[in-house]
């Protein structure tokens, strides 16, 4: 690895600091100088100002934004949430607000597929492995069973598992191996087995959630040994072809798998995110090398290619073009071929969101999630066929790419990776399609696309037909973007925007945008926080990373401050309430706290409201030599928490946590 991974106590810093490092040259104004010129006026309410104050700004603010300053400076805002916040803090456990209570659903290591062997970390070995849990446990999604039934008490989890921590996996490991000293081709086909996702059967019984054993959906898909197919655009060029697989139309497995989908005829959309990470090689006389370094390739984050061909670019110097795209895959059918779609575009994509449209297309969001990057959309050709599964079987390989120009009068618009498009020509190296989707980026940075703060979750409001995109932070925004109206620059906080498609059509060539908060602590005037004026010492938080939509439409956020934790906000990560509407607009209330190092990801109801699965990743990683009383780095033998079984002889294990109502209700009612 490289010299400057010194400074990083684990894997996971190194991969934040990756995301960290832009890779986009466009001058092209970014998000940060849109925000600017558009929201000087929203500076002046911070705070509770008086309601003659409210009155006089009228005219340079919306009315929605008076109503939620007048009423929370008199006491009377409503909230849509009816729980007791918890507050900030940090320690080795995790909490939950009061009347609710978060079970453990599954762990790293539990069994998964029948006849799967009991976990042991004293005795890893790959086949255990592949019958078991993953490691880092990322998006979950719910598809009832039986299919198409809306059941609450039964159904499949899609569980992504994005990457691993050798230091916390591995006995005698020790602190992180930045130069791959202590790697073994035992330890690397483990981590292999770890990554990519888990369908599990699950049902309610007596009130708690369990995993049914021997399930017939049972699966395993991971980067080890899982052949999937290449479908689209892209599918068999010759840039996707190597000794491998010369027909660059099959693959082996998925990487970095973060946030993800699950389609309206119950597919579980697996999206690749940090797949630079992977590789390693030289890029001198590689012809791909002016494209992979738009990507970050290589990562050298990882030592696979050592002992796998398909990561190295001096063996396969096609490969990294191999990854990147959107992995569907038939929970329902655990035989069934994963098919990576690339009409969908290759990206660091963070998420894979879905909504029908009103004229019955699939439109699709998607983050590129790095700083600097973009905000994509995908709509279908066709219409999607919800009394027929199986008829969308081929659905997303057609359609339109598109990614997003943001404009300072408030106005967004879509434009079409679309070869022939623009600069979208073979005078720019864009000879097909297939090189539009393989070279999104670039594609998208000669189209005028927005540079943005790490864009994220994208979640549509299927209830209010808005569209919620998580911005985590920007790091590297430098000062010379800061002025009086905007002083966000380093932006450490993140912030989140609100879509409205044109007339409710979400596949309209423009949409409205705004600022529903700019993340941080609104009591400290630096970070130049934008809340409701009635929100609490506990109620705000600090980069929105994944999100999630209830069955009422009401927004729910979940957070990734890395190991900036303490200095974005001094409490851990966890997922919080945000009222999105009426006068309580812009307030947030802290239902989960995460334990000590820990990322918080893939929040998920289901259909009747009265379950939350969450992802705890990562515990006692991040940030632990800022946790008071410990204040090292953590190791297997020497972990900052033991979450979640506390048991000496553990580790700690990355988990599913099922969160219900002590009485049955609703969450967050």
């Amino acid at each position: 690895m490289t010299s400057n991974q010194d400074r990083f106590s684990s894997r996971a810093e190194y991969f934040e600091a990756l995301e960290d490092i832009p890779v986009n040259d466009t001058d092209q104004p970014t998000f940060g100088d849109v925000v600017n010129r558009r929201f000087n006026r929203r500076e002046l309410l911070k705070g509770a100002l008086g309601v003659v104050a409210m009155g006089a700004l009228a005219p340079l603010a919306s009315m929605r934004e008076v109503e939620a300053a007048t009423v929370a400076a008199t006491g009377s805002a409503r909230s849509a949430f009816g729980f007791a916040g918890i507050a900030h803090g940090v320690d080795a456990d995790h909490h939950v607000a009061p009347g609710y209570s978060a079970d453990v659903l599954i762990r790293w290591g539990d069994k998964v597929l029948p006849g799967a062997a009991t976990f042991d970390p004293a005795a890893h070995n790959v086949s255990a492995q592949l019958g078991q849990f993953g490691y880092n446990n990322d998006f979950i999604g719910y598809v009832p069973l039986p299919f198409g039934s809306g059941n609450a008490a039964h159904g499949l989890l899609c569980i992504n598992h994005e990457y691993t921590d050798e230091e916390l996996m591995f006995p005698g490991y020790g602190r992180h191996d930045r130069g791959f000293s202590r790697l073994t081709r035992d330890i690397v086909d483990i981590e292999m087995a770890c990554h990519g996702g888990s369908v599990i059967e699950v049902r309610k019984h007596d009130g708690k959630w369990q995993v049914v054993p021997d399930s017939r959906y049972a699966r395993r898909i991971t980067a080890l040994d899982t052949e999937m197919a290449l479908s689209g655009p892209a599918a068999g060029h010759p840039r996707l072809q190597t000794r491998e697989d010369p027909t660059g139309r099959k693959v082996i497995g998925t990487i970095s798998n973060c946030a993800g989908g699950i389609t309206p005829w119950g597919t579980y959309l697996m999206a690749e995110e940090n797949f630079n990470a992977y590789f390693m090689g030289s890029l001198e006389g590689n012809p791909e090398k002016a494209n992979y370094q738009r990507y970050g390739v290589p990562g050298n984050r990882f030592g696979w290619a050592r002992y796998h061909e398909r990561f190295d670019l001096d063996a396969e110097p096609n490969t990294a073009n191999r990854y990147g795209w959107i992995v569907e895959v038939d929970p329902l059918d655990p035989a069934s071929t994963p098919v990576k779609r690339t009409a969908l575009g290759r990206f660091k994509h963070e998420g894979a969101e879905s909504i029908v449209n009103r004229d019955g297309r699939l439109v699709l969001y998607s983050g590129d999630d790095q700083r600097f990057e973009y905000l994509y959309r995908f709509v279908s050709r066709d219409r999607v066929n919800l009394e027929n599964r199986a008829a969308n079987r081929d659905l997303l390989d057609h359609g339109t790419l598109s990614v997003a120009r943001f404009d300072d009068d408030g106005s967004l618009t879509w434009l079409p990776l679309v070869h022939g498009y623009g600069a979208l020509t073979g005078d720019n190296g864009f000879h097909s399609q297939a090189d539009v989707v393989i070279e999104a980026r670039r594609a998208a940075t000669l189209l005028g696309a927005t540079p943005m703060d790490r864009p994220e979750d994208v979640e549509p409001n299927p209830v209010t037909g808005k569209v919620y995109v998580m911005l985590t932070n920007n790091a590297r925004r430098g000062a010379d973007a800061v002025d009086a109206a905007n002083p966000r620059g380093p932006n450490i906080w993140g912030h989140i925007v609100e879509l409205t498609p044109d007339k409710g059509d979400h596949a309209a060539d423009s949409a409205s945008w705004e600022i529903l908060v700019k993340a941080g602590n609104p009591a400290d005037p630096g970070a130049a926080a934008l809340w409701n004026p009635a929100t609490g010492a506990n109620d705000w938080f600090a980069c929105p990373d994944n999100c999630a939509v209830d069955p009422q439409g009401r927004l729910w956020v979940a957070t990734d401050q890395g190991s900036n934790w303490k200095k974005a906000s001094g409490s851990a990560d966890g997922v919080w309430a945000l009222d999105t509407d009426g006068a309580a607009r812009g307030t947030g209330r802290m239902f989960y706290r995460v334990p000590v190092g820990a990322e918080m990801c893939g929040p998920c109801f289901t259909p009747d409201g009265r379950t939350l699965f969450v992802a705890v990743q990562h515990p006692a990683t991040d940030g632990t030599r800022y946790f008071p009383g410990f204040e090292r780095s953590s190791t297997f033998e020497d972990p900052a928490t033991r979450w979640p079984d506390f048991d000496p002889a553990l580790p700690p294990r990355p988990s599913v946590v099922a969160i219900t109502k002590d009485d049955g209700g609703v969450i967050g009612s």
